[in-house]
């Protein structure tokens, strides 16, 4: 009896530490450093279901970033502030002026030199969205002379394809609402994006279609500006514990996302 009550004692135990572990507040320091005016500002790029999205009725916010913000700043016991921009550019453009704390963002779109990163929380495949009737059957037959490819500005499709297309020709929009609207009036062949936010378009309009494959793979990741390092380590540990608790799984069904999954804990 002594030796079951020891093995549910110990076992308890461990259960309690390992709670404590994963919803224990910030150090004074650490919540300094991620949040220096007192509340934690999110940066956050409208439009994306990886970041954000707005409901047109009724104006409730949604998306993995915002879901993300929003309860780390409930763990850290802040104000949560989301800032809200229309395109990821826009966000590292922020960055430089101070004007967001944390921000979610594909590897791609966010500078090293400016930034600190945690381990990804989300991988998402990059694809295409075509009109129904294209002739276009396979992502490599985008890459031919006379295609145009849409891609909301200088975020991280953007920076990819203009790197590595040798054919086609990249053309921009402000966002990816703007990318669309040249897709939709005949001015690009294609719209280039993460295959969340093409799903998503793709639902509501059903004359266009995802093409099956992808040109890359993405990872998404919380980003802080330079010089915070007091708060990385709890940064980190939020991420890992939102993978292993399920919150980044229910942000990404809450979004209704496809073409996205949680990354690999670390």
């Amino acid at each position: 009896m002594r030796t079951t009550h020891w093995l549910v004692s110990t076992v308890l135990g461990l259960l309690l530490t390992g709670c404590a572990g994963i919803h224990t507040a910030p150090t004074p320091e650490a919540r300094q450093a991620l949040a220096p005016a007192g509340k934690l500002r999110v940066g956050l790029y409208l439009g994306a279901p990886l970041s954000v999205m707005r409901d047109s009725a009724s104006g409730e916010m949604k998306g993995v970033g915002f879901d993300l913000g929003k309860e780390l700043a409930r763990r850290m016991g802040v104000p949560f502030e989301p800032v809200v921009y229309p395109s990821s550019g826009a966000v590292v453009g922020g960055a430089k002026s101070g004007q967001w704390d944390v921000a979610f963002l594909s590897v791609g779109a966010a500078p090293t030199k400016e930034m600190d990163f945690t381990a990804p929380h989300v991988e998402i495949e990059r694809g295409y969205l075509i009109p129904a009737g294209s002739s276009i059957s396979t992502v490599a037959a985008v890459d031919r002379p006379g295609i145009r490819v849409a891609v909301q500005e200088k975020g991280g499709t953007d920076i990819f394809l203009s790197r590595v297309l040798k054919n086609a020709v990249v053309v921009r929009g402000s966002s990816v609402a703007g990318a669309l609207e040249m897709l939709k009036s005949g001015r690009a062949d294609v719209l280039a994006a993460g295959k969340a936010t093409l799903f998503e378009i793709s639902d509501q309009l059903p004359d266009f279609r995802v093409l099956d494959g992808r040109f890359a793979t993405d990872q998404v990741v919380m980003a802080i500006p330079k010089g915070r390092d007091l708060g990385m380590a709890y940064a980190r540990k939020f991420v890992e514990n939102a993978k292993s608790e399920g919150l980044v799984k229910a942000a990404l069904e809450r979004a209704g996302i496809r073409g996205a999954v949680v990354a690999p804990l670390q």
